[in-house]
């Protein structure tokens, strides 16, 4: 029962949730974006990360999904490397 309302309505909450932070999913607000911000000053640009993942030092957070998104690479709290996919 729980598995076939999670088959159906899944998909409809991941488009809500990406629907919401799809919005501060911009190439504007990818373009405010700059090396050395800290990760509360990119949230406050474009909001929680989908995902973050921490690898010998470095953090990487990613916003959106392998379709259209934004993933930026933090090095002690700050940005190192960003770069951005479908983004309008």
């Amino acid at each position: 029962m729980v598995q076939s309302l999670l088959r159906i309505a899944g998909p409809a909450l991941l488009s809500l949730v990406l629907g919401a932070c799809g919005s501060q999913l911009s190439l504007e607000n990818y373009n405010k974006l700059k090396v050395g911000q800290s990760y509360e000053e990119v949230k406050q640009v474009i909001g929680d990360p989908a995902r973050c993942d921490e690898l010998l030092g470095v953090r990487t957070c990613v916003w959106g999904d392998e379709q259209r998104g934004i993933s930026v690479n933090f090095v002690a709290g700050q940005v190192l490397l960003l770069s951005a996919r479908n983004l309008k």
